[in-house]
């Protein structure tokens, strides 16, 4: 199946060169008091699974320049839109564990439903979207009181992603095994509807303007491209073997989706829908995140303990980072 250029996509580079601009203005405020202002670079955050840490790596130099203990298994990871808080999912704790990263320290924690996993802000940074796999819901934590807001129980199961579009009025939910995308409806707290994809959906990503969103099936080793206004599927593209994360450029004009079986990452042309490039990593490719100014893509490679770093511009990589044990993804502030 094929697709035309996606509706408003000339407006979604503007919107998105707008929105890289005011990223990077929060990344500098926020580094004032903290951290990131004396490197002159963002900071890509790793949670590392299988040893209960997160690494920090300056997006700079590409070094790790510290380890934050979390707990037991973290998971999904978020930072507040002032970039002086971390949120990271403790999923066989579940909660979500509060980091200062000023001094790089756990400073609190939320209870949530039964193993979270990814957690995703809002675009206005007020709510995060912590998808609870066991509760089969979507918790919506308030960023500054650091409280559960509300729940929506969602109707697929085992959701492992919740991102939000780019307006902040729907979450886009990846139920696994259901082979669905729950649309939960933010401001009515509650499900609005569903979308079949492939077997066994993982990564979701929005096109800056929001007019599609593109979801990984890893066992359908397909990309789907969905029309957010009619909430039709408008193309199934062949990415890779086990593809799973996505992350997609500021500019909109590509998106990137992780193979965990081929170890590498598909280069998606958003305008053909077809691959253009194919970019080699670490074993087991997984979750991603990319640079406010669109440079660099950090892939965390699962089997591997390291996180491959993309040139976007070329299509190659630049250098493995080493991290702790298992990987899961990267968040970037």
């Amino acid at each position: 199946m094929s697709a035309a250029a996606p509706r408003g996509w000339r407006r979604s580079l503007a919107t998105a060169s707008a929105a890289v601009c005011v990223a990077a203005v929060c990344v500098a405020a926020a580094g004032v008091s903290g951290p990131a202002a004396a490197q002159g670079a963002p900071f890509a955050y790793v949670p590392n699974e299988g040893s209960g840490t997160v690494s920090v790596i300056d997006t700079g130099s590409d070094q790790v320049v510290g380890e934050i203990r979390i707990g037991r298994k973290p998971r999904g990871l978020a930072a507040s839109r002032d970039g002086t808080r971390l949120f990271v999912s403790d999923q066989p704790a579940s909660r979500l564990v509060v980091v200062d990263l000023a001094s790089r320290q756990p400073v609190g924690e939320v209870a949530l439903g039964a193993s979270p996993e990814g957690v995703y802000a809002a675009p206005d940074g007020r709510l995060l979207a912590v998808a609870s796999e066991e509760a089969n819901s979507v918790v919506f934590v308030d960023v500054a009181a650091a409280r559960e807001a509300f729940s929506v129980k969602v109707a697929g199961k085992n959701p492992e992603h919740a991102v939000f579009s780019p307006d902040g009025r729907w979450v886009y939910a990846s139920a696994e095994d259901d082979d669905t995308v729950e649309v939960v409806d933010v401001a009515a707290r509650a499900q609005a509807a569903r979308i079949k994809v492939g077997e066994r959906p993982r990564g979701i990503g929005f096109l800056p303007d929001g007019s599609r969103a593109y979801v990984a099936a890893e066992n359908d080793d397909h990309v789907y491209v969905i029309d957010t206004t009619t909430r039709a599927v408008l193309a199934r593209v062949p990415a890779g073997k086990r593809c799973n994360g996505i992350a997609v450029h500021p500019s909109g004009e590509r998106v990137y989706v992780s193979n965990g079986g081929d170890g590498d990452v598909a280069v998606l042309d958003v305008r053909s829908n077809t691959v253009v490039a194919r970019v080699p990593t670490g074993r087991r490719p997984w979750n991603m995140a990319i640079t406010p100014d669109g440079r660099k893509l950090y892939v965390a490679n699962g089997r591997s303990n390291s996180v491959s770093v993309i040139d976007t511009t070329t299509n190659t990589k630049l250098r493995d980072v080493a991290v702790g044990e298992l990987p899961w993804g990267v968040a970037i502030r």
